[in-house]
């Protein structure tokens, strides 16, 4: 009985003593999995820290390169608006400043090559003026007008180009004038004595034979006015008149119709070498400080003269916006105002031309003496 009793002793131990072997493993196991667990989600943890510092580096660094380049760009804008010089211009109201419309819409908006500020007079002296002095870099003037502040000046004004050939036409209100000859015995009334248009209209004569002071009669009024008042009042008036007046004129009085236009009759006799109207000229102490400028103006002036011819429409809204004609009378002008730009030997040639006219009626229409070489600024 005894043994009985200590062999079921002995068995009971074992069995505790392999229970608690079974919790212990368990236990170890469990906590083994659990270390194994922390330590799987602290290097995940780790894992997403990294690369959130890592994505974060990436994202500072992509933001820098971003700001830096808006800088060296914002940098390159500077330079290019720091780089733009102011250039003062001026222009005389009608077909000699038309030409500049599209220029001064453009450097109003900010979108010119240099800061444009111009200046519309309605009498050249105060352009003159403002030129020799310096108040003026750029201007558009009457072609005789640029040969004498040459000379005035000692050579301190050049030539940069023409900007408007012939401006004048012959008008009648009972449709007798067809050809030049057919002014041979009239009476022509105008505007201009002692300038260009006196000039111009003595030398066509000439050229078809007939004396000014002999063969016809010519009465020069102060104002187109005072003309377009003969023609309204007559049924047989005849006039020499510039655009755009001619068109004003016509567009009060239906009986006036153009009768000759005197750049086709001088052309007529002189090779294809029209009437020089109106002409760009440049301060030379402003052009020897600022070549490059120089150049970007005509350049520019170049695609607005081309604007003005080719858009008549919106650019006859301009002329108006910036003061030099109204809109209606500029839109039936443009047409007949002979805007240009010529430029170079070409207009050398044509200018020299044009005042070796003048010099030979009245030295003093050009300054008293031809110009010389210097005063053509030709791009070689």
């Amino acid at each position: 009985m005894k043994r009985i009793f200590t062999s079921i002793k002995l068995t009971m131990i074992i069995s505790i003593f392999f229970m608690l072997s079974a919790t212990v493993l368990v236990g170890c196991s469990k906590d083994t999995k659990e270390k194994d667990s922390n330590n799987n989600i602290n290097d995940n943890h780790n894992i997403v820290e990294e690369d959130k510092d890592n994505s974060e580096a990436i994202d500072e660094n992509i933001v820098k390169d971003e700001l830096t380049d808006d800088l060296d760009h914002q940098g390159l804008v500077d330079d290019e608006i720091n780089d733009k010089i102011d250039i003062n211009i001026a222009a005389l109201k009608g077909p000699t400043g038309m030409g500049m419309v599209k220029l001064m819409e453009d450097a109003e908006n900010g979108n010119s090559a240099n800061n444009y500020k111009f200046t519309v007079a309605g009498e050249a002296d105060i352009i003159s003026t403002g030129l020799i002095k310096g108040e003026f870099d750029i201007a558009a003037v009457p072609c005789n007008l640029a040969s004498v502040l040459y000379n005035k000046s000692e050579g301190k004004i050049m030539l940069a180009g023409i900007n408007t050939l012939g401006v004048l036409y012959i008008v009648d209100t009972d449709s007798s004038i067809n050809t030049v000859e057919d002014l041979r015995g009239k009476t022509i009334y105008s505007t201009g004595y002692g300038t260009t248009p006196q000039y111009t209209l003595n030398y066509l004569l000439s050229l078809y034979g007939m004396d000014p002071e002999k063969d016809l009669t010519i009465e020069y009024k102060t104002e187109a006015t005072e003309v377009a008042a003969i023609l309204e009042n007559s049924i047989e008036a005849i006039a020499m008149l510039p655009q755009p007046y001619v068109t004003t004129v016509m567009m009060s009085n239906d009986r006036v119709r153009i009768a000759l236009d005197i750049e086709k009759e001088w052309a007529k006799q002189n090779e294809d070498m029209g009437v020089v109207t109106g002409v760009v000229v440049v301060n030379r102490e402003f052009y020897n400080n600022n070549p490059k400028a120089v150049e970007e103006f005509l350049n520019e002036y170049e695609i607005s003269a081309s604007f003005v011819n080719n858009d008549v429409d919106k650019a006859s809204e301009l002329v108006e916006k910036y003061g030099l004609f109204k809109a209606a009378v500029a839109k039936k002008a443009i047409p007949f105002c002979n805007i240009t730009l010529i430029r170079d030997l070409k207009m050398k040639e044509m200018v020299e031309g044009y005042l070796g006219i003048l010099f030979e009626q009245n030295p003093n229409a050009v300054g008293g003496a031809m110009p010389g070489d210097d005063f053509y600024y030709i791009n070689e």
